[in-house]
């Protein structure tokens, strides 16, 4: 067991180590490197044939920070900027996915952190397939980081990881811990219909997003946020949060609180089936789902078109929560255009109604519902019936 570093912080409870670490993050190739101190102050790293220099400001900490997605691509220019001007710290190494197949082609391409760090001049950047690979484990352990930095990183961090960066390693986790652990905090805590939600810092040990909370910060949802939207802006909380609690860290007056593991919570992963919509439960449930899952998969809905038996696919985009409360209702399969509000109205199968504002169908792009609806030209629409 690797416990946090001894005087790093100070904590309010004794806390149970575990095993198992999870960071979040991913991993491209990298060769071996070879660190040789010039006398200057710098770094020179070999990495295959060619050589460079890597430049530290004085007295400056060295930080490895790991992400993949367009999330973690904001935190690490968000860091990157601050650090230039404060001084503080030098980012000498990213930690990413391997490229990965993207787009319609599927060919290979390089994660948004990859191509943040090339833009920020970082040379140093390590794609494992694996944390646990040796090659990488080597060029780490060479590098001696003060501090590590994880943002949806993705990837299993072991304990000898873990063991390297004197300062430990900081995660920025898009929930308010212990609620919320695991893969898809944001989408799940829409889904739940949560009314508030947030971002927490927390020092990662062995067991996934268990760590002692370093800062936590909250923000409250309306019940009209789509997932990716409340992403974005809880890394951009949680990486301003972190900046504030640095200095703390580093001078080893930071206060942490252990997780109260009675309260926490699963996050589980999405999976791709999850799309489907049947409207078997009532309208809130399907609303917070639509909004959850806008990401990824997306959702969407089995309709008939006028008297073609072959069901269309329908993506459901954006929806609103027309009628709450349910009851008994004639013809809820029957699609109608809500004089109202001009959008599609769903009926669910306990009578709560859904507003549909925009869609999505096969082929085409997103498109307003009611433009939708006058491009059926007086075609009739209906949902599929589900089977029970």
């Amino acid at each position: 067991l690797i416990p946090i570093p001894k005087g790093c912080v100070k904590r309010s409870t004794i806390m149970e180590e575990k095993r198992l670490c999870f960071g979040f993050g991913m991993s491209l190739r990298w060769g071996h490197l070879r660190r040789v101190g010039d006398g200057l102050g710098r770094v020179r790293v070999r990495n295959w044939s060619r050589t460079t220099t890597v430049a530290r400001q004085d007295g400056a900490r060295s930080v490895v920070f790991l992400g993949t997605p367009e999330v973690a691509a904001r935190s690490l220019r968000m860091l990157s900027e601050r650090f230039r001007q404060n001084g503080m710290c030098d980012i000498v190494a990213v930690v990413t996915q391997p490229p990965a197949p993207s787009g319609r082609k599927r060919q290979l391409a390089s994660s948004p952190v990859h191509l943040a760090a090339g833009e920020l001049g970082i040379d140093q950047i390590f794609t494992p397939t694996s944390c646990k690979e040796e090659d990488f484990l080597e060029a780490m352990e060479r590098l001696q980081p003060d501090l590590c930095v994880t943002a949806a990183y993705g990837n299993v961090l072991p304990k000898r990881f873990l063991s390297i960066p004197k300062e430990g390693t900081l995660n920025i986790h898009p929930s308010l811990l212990p609620k919320f652990r695991g893969a898809a905090p944001v989408p799940r805590a829409i889904e739940c219909g949560e009314t508030e939600t947030g971002v927490t810092v927390t020092f990662t040990v062995f067991k996934m997003d268990a760590g002692p909370i370093v800062t936590q910060r909250s923000i409250s949802l309306r019940g009209e946020e789509k997932a990716p939207d409340v992403l974005s802006h809880l890394f951009e909380m949680g990486t301003e949060a972190l900046l504030d609690v640095l200095p703390s860290v580093f001078s080893k007056t930071a206060v942490v609180i252990d997780q109260n593991e009675s309260q926490a919570t699963h996050a589980p992963k999405i999976k791709p089936e999850e799309a489907r919509l049947t409207l078997t439960e009532n309208a809130a449930i399907v609303h917070n789902r639509v909004r959850a899952f806008s990401g990824w998969p997306g959702t969407y809905l089995d309709v008939l078109i006028g008297e073609d038996p072959v069901s269309h696919r329908l993506k459901i985009i954006t929806t609103r929560i027309a009628r709450r409360d349910g009851g008994p209702a004639l013809g809820v399969h029957e699609v109608k255009l809500n004089p109202d509000t001009g959008n599609l109205l769903f009926v669910c199968d306990d009578g709560s109604a859904l507003d549909v504002e925009e869609v999505q169908p096969p082929g085409k792009k997103v498109m307003a519902a009611k433009a939708f609806w006058n491009g059926l030209r007086g075609k009739s629409l209906s949902r599929c019936r589900v089977p029970h």
